[in-house]
């Protein structure tokens, strides 16, 4: 039997749910997982020219009749003097208080490109464009395979609100996977290594010591994976298939003074933005 063969099930928040595109609208899917803390969903469209409101509903089942509860609703409206988004929760066919968000950055006739940050208690919904949105950028089902190690250049370092995003497929045999970060002196401050040996998910400082993250061990041979890294005050945070393991400490001055991002080992890489 092989090594493959004697890994667990993968749970169910952990599968990355591929992107759909150019689908007919109204659309509905199912979301692999359900939603929880650190999940993330990106969604890609325009307004047309003539377009009144559309809205993005992240409901609670898939039924027409009765309707089911909507945990979170969010509707951009252009037919108003002023447009804007309304934000709301339908619970038992009644809706609740409404938040309103005036100054909406979308537009007739333009493109856009939205985040939604699922929290404990809250929903983020980030625009592009807005001082708030995460500088990252979307995946292209079909990108060409890079070559592995890479390495890209930071120019300006990072800062709070960048975010780094890997994608790529797991080797049939691996061995390990490796996303450092060096600053100019070539010292390396911070790096994520995944062993495939003992199935173990650490972070690793500068000089050697090793702090296990605790979470099942997403990385299996022949998967797919992303890793997403967002920069804030005071360190990174870690999200692995949309689900947010936890942060690693970096003062802002360590932060601003990385200028390499380099990873390797047993995989092939499809997607590196930051």
């Amino acid at each position: 039997m092989s090594a493959a063969e004697h890994l667990d099930p993968i749970p169910d928040s952990f599968i990355l749910q591929p992107p759909v595109f150019h689908p007919v609208v109204p659309y509905t899917t199912t979301l692999f997982g359900g939603l929880y803390a650190g999940k993330m969903i990106m969604l890609q469209g325009v307004v047309p020219l003539r377009a009144r409101r559309f809205q993005v509903d992240f409901q609670c089942g898939c039924s027409l009749h009765p309707q089911p509860d909507i945990a979170f609703h969010f509707n951009p409206r252009f037919y108003t003097v002023k447009p804007h988004v309304i934000c709301n929760t339908l619970q038992g066919g009644v809706w609740q208080k409404e938040v309103r968000w005036p100054g909406v950055t979308l537009q007739r006739g333009a493109s856009f490109l939205v985040l939604f940050l699922f929290e404990n208690e809250e929903v983020k919904p980030f625009v592009e464009g807005s001082r708030e949105y995460p500088v990252g950028y979307p995946f292209l089902l079909y990108s060409p395979r890079l070559e592995v190690p890479c390495s890209r250049t930071l120019p300006r370092g990072l800062w709070p609100g960048q975010v780094i995003v890997v994608r790529g497929l797991v080797l049939q045999e691996p061995k390990d996977f490796t996303l450092s970060l060096r600053d100019g002196a070539t010292r390396v401050p911070v790096t994520l290594r995944a062993s495939f040996t003992d199935r173990t998910l650490a972070w690793v400082s500068s000089w050697g010591r090793k702090k296990l993250i605790s979470a099942p061990f997403l990385f299996y041979p022949q998967r797919f994976f992303e890793v997403l890294l967002l920069c804030q005050e005071g360190g990174l945070k870690l999200a692995l298939n949309g689900q947010g393991l936890g942060a690693t400490s970096l003062d802002q001055k360590a932060l601003e003074q990385l200028r390499e991002l380099r990873i390797s080992g047993s995989v092939h890489l499809y997607c590196v933005h930051y």
